[in-house]
Protein backbone atom coordinates (compact mmCIF):
# COMPACT_ATOMS: atom_id res chain seq x y z
CA UNK A 1 0.00 0.00 0.00
CA UNK A 2 3.14 2.31 0.89
CA UNK A 3 3.78 2.13 -2.67
CA UNK A 4 1.17 3.30 -4.69
CA UNK A 5 0.84 6.55 -2.12
CA UNK A 6 4.05 7.73 -2.75
CA UNK A 7 3.29 6.96 -6.55
CA UNK A 8 4.45 9.57 -9.21
CA UNK A 9 2.67 10.74 -11.77
CA UNK A 10 2.93 9.97 -14.75
CA UNK A 11 4.69 12.02 -17.85
CA UNK A 12 1.83 11.22 -20.03
CA UNK A 13 -0.49 13.02 -17.54
CA UNK A 14 1.96 16.00 -17.06
CA UNK A 15 2.16 16.15 -20.91
CA UNK A 16 -1.52 16.35 -21.03
CA UNK A 17 -1.93 18.89 -18.40
CA UNK A 18 0.58 21.17 -19.90
CA UNK A 19 -0.49 20.81 -23.45
CA UNK A 20 -4.37 21.60 -22.09
CA UNK A 21 -2.99 24.41 -20.19
CA UNK A 22 -1.08 26.07 -23.30
CA UNK A 23 -4.29 25.16 -25.46
CA UNK A 24 -6.42 27.09 -21.97
CA UNK A 25 -4.04 30.13 -22.46
CA UNK A 26 -4.07 30.15 -26.42
CA UNK A 27 -8.36 30.20 -26.16
CA UNK A 28 -8.27 32.55 -23.76
CA UNK A 29 -5.75 34.99 -26.11
CA UNK A 30 -7.29 34.06 -28.89
CA UNK A 31 -10.92 35.39 -27.39
CA UNK A 32 -9.09 38.28 -26.20
CA UNK A 33 -7.82 39.39 -29.42
CA UNK A 34 -11.16 38.48 -31.21
CA UNK A 35 -13.01 40.90 -29.10
CA UNK A 36 -10.33 44.14 -28.95
CA UNK A 37 -10.37 43.58 -33.32
CA UNK A 38 -13.92 43.43 -32.98
CA UNK A 39 -14.11 46.47 -30.28
CA UNK A 40 -11.40 48.64 -32.56
CA UNK A 41 -13.27 48.13 -35.93
CA UNK A 42 -16.67 49.64 -33.84
CA UNK A 43 -18.90 46.45 -34.29
CA UNK A 44 -21.23 45.56 -31.43
CA UNK A 45 -20.43 42.49 -28.99
CA UNK A 46 -23.16 40.61 -27.50
CA UNK A 47 -24.32 40.80 -23.64
CA UNK A 48 -23.40 37.01 -23.83
CA UNK A 49 -20.48 36.34 -25.81
CA UNK A 50 -20.26 32.81 -25.59
CA UNK A 51 -23.76 31.59 -26.73
CA UNK A 52 -24.52 34.05 -29.19
CA UNK A 53 -23.93 33.73 -32.70
CA UNK A 54 -20.33 35.20 -34.38
CA UNK A 55 -22.42 37.66 -36.20
CA UNK A 56 -24.14 39.08 -33.48
CA UNK A 57 -20.92 39.42 -31.56
CA UNK A 58 -20.06 36.21 -30.35
CA UNK A 59 -16.82 34.29 -29.94
CA UNK A 60 -16.08 31.95 -32.89
CA UNK A 61 -17.17 28.01 -32.81
CA UNK A 62 -13.39 27.42 -33.74
CA UNK A 63 -12.10 29.36 -30.39
CA UNK A 64 -15.29 27.75 -27.90
CA UNK A 65 -14.69 24.10 -29.68
CA UNK A 66 -10.28 24.99 -28.69
CA UNK A 67 -11.44 25.69 -25.35
CA UNK A 68 -13.68 23.05 -24.49
CA UNK A 69 -10.83 21.02 -26.01
CA UNK A 70 -8.16 22.56 -23.91
CA UNK A 71 -10.74 22.21 -20.38
CA UNK A 72 -11.17 18.82 -21.29
CA UNK A 73 -7.34 17.83 -21.82
CA UNK A 74 -6.70 19.62 -18.44
CA UNK A 75 -9.71 17.25 -16.87
CA UNK A 76 -7.80 14.16 -18.47
CA UNK A 77 -4.53 15.27 -16.92
CA UNK A 78 -5.29 16.08 -13.70
CA UNK A 79 -6.76 12.81 -13.24
CA UNK A 80 -3.91 11.01 -14.56
CA UNK A 81 -1.43 13.39 -12.20
CA UNK A 82 -3.34 12.91 -8.75
CA UNK A 83 -1.88 10.57 -6.48
CA UNK A 84 -4.30 7.71 -5.32
CA UNK A 85 -7.21 8.51 -3.28
CA UNK A 86 -7.21 7.52 0.68
CA UNK A 87 -9.90 5.83 2.39
CA UNK A 88 -11.71 7.68 4.77
CA UNK A 89 -12.87 5.22 7.82
CA UNK A 90 -11.64 4.39 11.31
CA UNK A 91 -10.43 1.44 10.06
CA UNK A 92 -8.27 2.61 7.80
CA UNK A 93 -7.02 5.59 9.97
CA UNK A 94 -6.29 3.04 13.12
CA UNK A 95 -4.84 0.29 10.91
CA UNK A 96 -1.02 1.48 11.51
CA UNK A 97 -1.24 2.26 14.51
CA UNK A 98 -0.18 0.57 17.90
CA UNK A 99 -1.82 0.19 21.03
CA UNK A 100 0.21 2.26 22.88
CA UNK A 101 -0.93 4.81 20.25
CA UNK A 102 -4.31 4.24 20.92
CA UNK A 103 -4.06 4.28 24.75
CA UNK A 104 -1.85 7.58 25.02
CA UNK A 105 -5.29 9.75 23.46
CA UNK A 106 -5.02 12.43 26.23
CA UNK A 107 -8.62 13.47 26.58
CA UNK A 108 -9.16 9.63 28.70
CA UNK A 109 -6.36 10.04 30.63
CA UNK A 110 -6.59 11.18 34.46
CA UNK A 111 -4.11 12.41 37.19
CA UNK A 112 -5.93 12.76 39.85
CA UNK A 113 -6.86 9.09 41.34
CA UNK A 114 -3.20 7.58 42.12
CA UNK A 115 -0.93 10.33 41.52
CA UNK A 116 0.04 11.07 44.66
CA UNK A 117 0.38 7.38 46.06
CA UNK A 118 2.32 6.02 43.13
CA UNK A 119 5.19 8.94 43.65
CA UNK A 120 5.40 9.74 47.18
CA UNK A 121 7.14 7.75 49.59
CA UNK A 122 5.58 4.50 51.31
CA UNK A 123 5.13 6.45 54.73
CA UNK A 124 3.83 9.51 53.30
CA UNK A 125 1.52 7.58 51.17
CA UNK A 126 -0.15 5.51 54.17
CA UNK A 127 -0.49 9.14 56.48
CA UNK A 128 -2.65 9.83 53.20
CA UNK A 129 -4.66 7.11 53.38
CA UNK A 130 -5.15 7.21 57.45
CA UNK A 131 -5.75 11.18 57.00
CA UNK A 132 -8.29 10.28 54.27
CA UNK A 133 -10.40 8.04 56.36
CA UNK A 134 -10.74 10.44 59.03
Amino acid sequence: MSSTRSRRSSPAGRATLALGTIAFFHAAYSAYEYFSIRKSLGLVLADNALLADPSEGGLPASILLELLLALLLIAVGTLKTAQPLRQISWAAEWKGRTIDQVETRSNFMTFNHRGPFMLSEPRLAEQAVVAAKS
